[in-house]
């Protein structure tokens, strides 16, 4: 097993010794609320009275507070963001950084609409 792991470049590149991992960096803190924020979705839960299925969710890195957001699985990007224009930007304003593990594509699409 050893010859394969030492063959295979890709496990080289994982666990090479020369050029380790840093360590993770922790994000600054933010001086406002409201100015940066994470975002995620969980989708597929259990559905409500009304037919919402997932939870947009919104944080707000200063003060720690969240906005959950009911929703539906079937929404795509667009409705996603017609929700946080009016949940979150319509509130608060709009942020400047936002984080999210959604993939690239997602966030660029976001910050190209707002």
């Amino acid at each position: 097993m050893q010859k394969v792991c030492d063959g295979c470049i890709t496990c080289r590149k994982a666990k090479s010794k020369v050029l380790p991992h840093d360590l993770y960096m922790p994000l600054p803190l933010p001086k406002k609320p409201w100015v940066n924020i994470y975002m995620d979705l969980f989708l597929g839960l259990p559905r409500s009275k009304r037919g919402r299925d997932s939870i947009f969710v919104v944080v707000d890195r200063f003060f720690k507070m969240s906005r959950l957001i009911a929703c539906h699985k079937i929404y795509d990007v667009n409705n996603i963001i017609d929700l946080f224009l009016i949940e979150i930007v319509g509130l608060h304003r709009i942020p400047r950084s936002i984080i999210s593990d959604r993939d690239v594509n997602f966030l660029s699409y976001v910050w190209k609409v707002l």
